[in-house]
Order: C-alpha cells, then sequence, then structure tokens
C-alpha cells in the first residue's frame, strides 16, 4: 500500500494561513504559489469548508476536485448518503475534529472547534461509515500546529472500529512522528500544515515536501 502524505492548505480570504490548535492563525503566503510547487508531486485535491448542500458538492466536483470533505456537515447523514450514491464512496471524505477533556476523555467538535457533540469519536466514526464516507480523517485539535507528534491513542482507536482508510492529522513536525502514526496508530496517511509550509527550529516559512527517499523508506515498511 502506498503512503500519502497531504498538505492541508487552509485559507483565510485569500490568504494561506496556519493555525494552531485552531486558533491564531498566522499568515503563510498566496496559496497559488503553495498549489504550485506541490502540484510537483501529482497529488489529488480534496476540498472542505463551509459545505451545507448538493448544490455545492456539484459544483465542487464539476470544477474538477476530486474529493469533498465533509466536517460540520458531516453530522447530516442524509447528505452523505445522497453524496456518495451519486459520485462515489471514495470521493466523499468525513473529518473528525477531536478534543481531549480535562479529565482525558475524547469529545467531538464542530465549527472550527467551537461546539462540542455529545458522540464519542469511535462511534461518530462508525456512523461516517455507515452514512457512506468512504474515508475519515482524525483530526487532534490540541495537537493541531504543534509539530510535536500525533495522538496516536486517538488515531488507533478509530482505525479499530471501521474499515474505509483512515487519515492521521494533527501534529506531524517529522518523519518519525509520521513512521510512529502509521505504525503505532495504524493510520492509512497522513496530512499535515505545519510540517509543510514550516522549516526548522524557529519555523522559517519554506513550503516543502519529504525527498522522495525519505517517502520510499516510509513505503517500503
Amino acid at each position: 500500500m502506498m503512503i500519502r502524505l497531504i498538505p492541508v492548505l487552509l485559507l483565510k480570504g485569500k490568504g494561506l494561513v496556519k493555525t494552531s490548535k485552531f486558533k491564531n492563525p498566522v499568515y503563510i503566503g498566496d496559496p497559488i504559489n503553495a498549489v504550485r510547487i506541490f502540484s510537483e508531486s501529482f497529488m489529488p485535491v480534496g476540498y472542505g469548508g463551509g459545505i451545507r448542500h448538493m448544490e455545492q458538492i456539484r459544483k465542487i466536483f464539476d470544477l474538477g476536485v476530486e474529493k469533498v470533505i465533509l466536517n460540520s456537515a458531516a453530522f447530516d447523514f442524509k447528505l452523505i448518503s445522497q453524496a456518495a450514491a451519486i459520485y462515489g464512496n471514495q470521493s466523499i471524505v468525513g473529518c473528525i475534529d477531536v478534543k481531549k477533556s480535562f479529565f482525558g476523555a475524547y469529545n467531538v467538535y464542530s465549527k472550527s472547534g467551537s461546539i462540542k457533540h455529545k458522540t464519542t469519536p469511535d462511534e461518530f466514526a462508525k456512523q461516517l461509515v455507515s452514512a457512506g464516507v468512504g474515508e475519515i480523517i482524525i483530526q487532534s485539535i490540541d495537537n493541531e500546529g504543534s509539530m510535536n507528534g500525533f495522538d496516536l491513542d486517538l488515531t488507533q482507536s478509530i482505525t479499530s472500529v471501521v474499515n474505509v482508510p483512515v487519515v492521521a492529522s494533527g501534529g506531524a513536525g517529522n518523519m518519525q512522528h509520521i513512521s510512529d502514526v502509521l505504525d503505532k496508530g495504524k493510520a492509512s496517511s497522513v496530512a499535515a500544515g505545519s510540517f509543510f509550509v514550516f522549516k526548522g527550529k524557529h519555523k522559517a516559512v519554506l513550503i516543502n515536501y519529504p525527498k522522495q527517499d525519505e517517502i520510499k523508506a516510509l513505503n517500503q515498511k
């Protein structure tokens, strides 16, 4: 199985920004330039943000986007089923944002981490798959932007209960972090933001992508 390393580009207005724990957006640069750099890696494009109904989904696919990512709208199981029936399960991705409580329990959030839901991440993941999503992104709000590693327990709790690809997001800082979440978290792929736009301990802005030999080493495990 080929490992996918997926750059996450967060747009605010017409600029590319990077957040930490979904807060304090830092301007990174022009998103078009970033896309041009990453397009050399020949990767498909997924879009998420502000999606509420089928007409929006239709327009996004008509633009040539390969995958639609549903977050707040993922709670609309009917919408998921309709979209999956038309465009195929593999094109519909459910993104689950998760934050730990003071007591260590995992809670599902939506609306950029502002609304807490009663369902647990693993229960919600199973519901999404039943509704028709063909892939799940599990995102740790606590680890997002930290570059200190993924929440391996959270990732493994999702991969153990669903039979669709699970993309780990939130915390990538180096190749070892990526290797750990693939091996210990059992993630199918990895999504990251800071890892691709910052360089060095001072986090200098530099759009970059791992070397081919580093990626090959992951695929050979």
